[in-house]
């Protein structure tokens, strides 16, 4: 076979294989879907929004966890005994659950012995509104049962404190006089807010709210609130 019909065969051979072959182009592979996790808040430990018209509470900012804050000399601390008390005096429940413990809920008493009842961030916002009624247990020397809802009995009492003259004690559970044992049924700090009574009553008119506080994220929050009186 001669050079010009070898050549020939392979040039016809080319044209074939060409013709044979696919001529569309592979697909471009579809983008791999990203999945962005949605978060809500930055922070959950923050303390909820104060109401409009408010003025977010002093001092609390946002810190890295630290085991070493002393609430005694913490300036958050007693900004966030104040705002209770605001709380308390405009009945703002949005306020109120804002400085409420994020984990643990804040615990109520009205009698030293009586039942404690635990609300949370979510339920501490309508404690100005709610007509649920709770059993606070019975009054000492009656025995007669306290039911009421929280701001029928709970918001008085707060309100008739914080209208008096009283002073903040740290760690210490300031008291008057008392014939039963005056103890603080948890182990970690409170406030004492301590009125002493008046000396035509023979002081016997003493009222203490304690307010047990604890830290998350370096933010003071109210985990339980009690109150101590005379008791016949």
């Amino acid at each position: 076979m001669n050079t010009r019909v070898v050549f020939s065969l392979l040039i016809g051979f080319a044209v074939l294989t060409a013709c044979g072959s696919p001529t569309t182009t592979p697909p471009t592979p579809t983008q791999a879907l990203l999945v962005v996790p949605t978060f809500i808040g930055t922070d959950a430990f923050a303390p909820l929004t104060p109401p409009a018209g408010s003025t977010p509470l002093p001092g609390v900012t946002s810190a890295p966890q630290s085991t070493t804050t002393d609430i005694c000399t913490d300036p958050q601390v007693t900004s966030l005994i104040d705002w209770l008390k605001t709380s308390m005096l405009t009945s703002d429940g949005v306020l109120l659950a804002s400085l409420v413990s994020p984990t643990n809920g804040m615990d109520v008493r009205y009698f030293r012995n009586g039942k404690v009842v635990n609300y949370d961030q979510e339920h501490a916002k309508f404690v100005f509104e709610t007509t649920f009624e709770v059993d606070w247990g019975s009054e000492p020397g009656s025995g007669l049962a306290k039911i009421g809802a929280f701001h029928d009995v709970i918001v008085p009492k707060m309100v008739e404190s914080f209208n008096q003259t009283y002073t903040l004690h740290c760690n210490e559970l300031k008291h008057g006089g008392a014939t039963y044992d005056v103890m603080w049924p948890y182990e970690k700090g409170f406030y004492s807010v301590y009125f002493p009574g008046t000396q035509p009553n023979g002081n016997m008119d003493w009222h203490t709210w304690v307010v047990g506080i604890e830290y998350m994220n370096n933010k003071p929050y109210i985990y339980a609130l009690t109150q101590f009186f005379w008791e016949p």
